[in-house]
């Protein structure tokens, strides 16, 4: 009797083990809405790190290099925990089982994927130093959805719900037209604050800028405040991309480009996860989200690597040539650039994660990063100070309409079986 009750408890606890060796997934609501609520955090934070370093006039293509290897760098590690853990199961295999598997359909789409998000994400690199990290995310977060959620929606078989789903697009739709007229009146602004300085403005600049030490007497260089014509001036110099008499429809027209790029990027993600063609063959598993994920990231590497190469020896926007030699000796913000891959990159897992639970189409709400890009746009590169009313109130509506339009999305979330 002792006897086999031992081996009960020995094959419970077999039991308990292989049951807590099973493959994470998000499947629940709430946690889908909790790694979209990461991956808005992240996702609204690295642009603003690139951003940074451009206004610190380190070149894009040096800083896109770095970004690319920790964006790969993250989704090889997800694959490698989560998309790992545990054994195979029927209709769910893990990573390692995956990539010897014949879904090469599955595998294109999720390739197309990083191709379109990598050469949306390299244009708005240079979109950022035109138009403004704030405008920039608006827009193309807005087209994002408007175009990405309406295609996720029929892909995920109309799981979200279409009533208040769209109430939620035309919200997004609203917000990419103030976005415009947000940008358009911030640039009458300075371009107004500019032409207050006479011919002679680069020494009214420096002497302005400049004051006496009461101990040794010599000068000391102050700060331009954020938003005066001295801090523009200050800030043209030191950036990479140079700004001032370059039209505002040339940052506008790569934004838009952008924000088309990047609402394909999802639905192509969708197509790989999901199958929706019903293109793999009988009895060959869908991708699982890790494995989607990582080929995903791959092409997106690569495409950025041969993109950004290109740009040392010929680049765009009259930047200066660099070179491989070169890249490599610039580590000053490297360590900058890196975080802000890694950042991108668990935002992007996180939202597919999230999107394979309740569907990408509320997936989408992570688009609300514009939320975070502003705040880091107002709090550390000063933009909107010293504006005029007219940009206040157009700034203010475009983020109300934002955070409607985010709210009404989420509330749309269904449940993926």
């Amino acid at each position: 009797m002792e006897e086999f009750k031992e081996a009960n408890l020995l094959v419970f606890d077999q039991k308990i083990i292989v049951s807590g060796l099973k493959m994470f997934l998000v499947e629940s609501k709430g946690g889908a809405i909790a790694c979209m609520l990461f991956s808005l955090l992240f996702l609204g934070t690295w642009p603003a790190v690139l951003a940074f370093l451009e206004r610190r006039g380190r070149l894009p293509q040096h800083t896109y290099l770095d970004y690319s290897i920790t964006n790969l760098l993250a989704a090889v590690i997800i694959a490698l925990t989560l998309g790992q853990m545990g054994d195979d199961k029927p209709g769910m295999p893990n990573f390692i089982t995956q990539l010897y598997q014949d879904n090469w359909p599955s595998v294109l789409f999720a390739m197309v994927g990083g191709v379109v998000l990598s050469i949306g994400n390299l244009s708005t690199q240079y979109a950022w130093a035109l138009v403004g990290l704030s405008v920039v995310e608006v827009v193309s977060a807005s087209i994002t959805v408007v175009i990405g959620t309406t295609l996720n929606y029929f892909l995920d078989d109309k799981i979200n719900k279409a009533y208040i789903l769209f109430p939620g697009v035309a919200c997004f739709l609203i917000a990419v037209i103030l976005g415009s007229l947000v940008h358009s009146s911030n640039a009458s602004d300075n371009k107004k604050k500019l032409s207050h300085l006479s011919s002679g403005y680069e020494d009214k600049v420096v002497n302005k800028g400049a004051s006496k030490d009461p101990e040794n007497g010599k000068e000391v260089k102050v700060p331009a405040q954020f938003g005066t014509a001295e801090y523009l001036i200050e800030l043209e110099d030191k950036r990479s991309i140079k700004v001032f008499d370059r039209s505002i429809w040339l940052g506008l027209a790569i934004t838009f480009f952008s924000g088309i790029c990047f609402s394909l990027f999802s639905p192509a993600f969708n197509l790989a996860t999901n199958d929706q063609f019903h293109l793999l063959k009988k009895g060959v598993p869908h991708l699982v989200v890790y494995t989607a994920f990582f080929y995903f990231s791959v092409c997106c590497f690569v495409v950025a690597i041969v993109l950004n190469i290109t740009f040392l020896y010929h680049p765009i926007l009259n930047l200066p040539k660099s070179s491989i030699k070169a890249y490599i000796a610039d580590s000053k913000g490297r360590g900058w650039a890196l975080l802000a891959g890694l950042l991108c990159g668990f935002g992007n897992g996180l939202q597919f994660m999230g999107g394979q639970a309740a569907g990408y189409a509320a997936a989408d709400a992570v688009q609300a990063l514009p939320l975070v890009s502003t705040f880091w746009a107002v709090l550390l590169f000063g933009e909107y100070r010293k504006s005029s009313r007219r940009t206040y109130i157009l700034l203010v509506s475009m983020l109300l309409m934002f955070v409607v339009a985010v709210g009404i999305l989420m509330a749309s979330s269904g449940h993926r079986k």
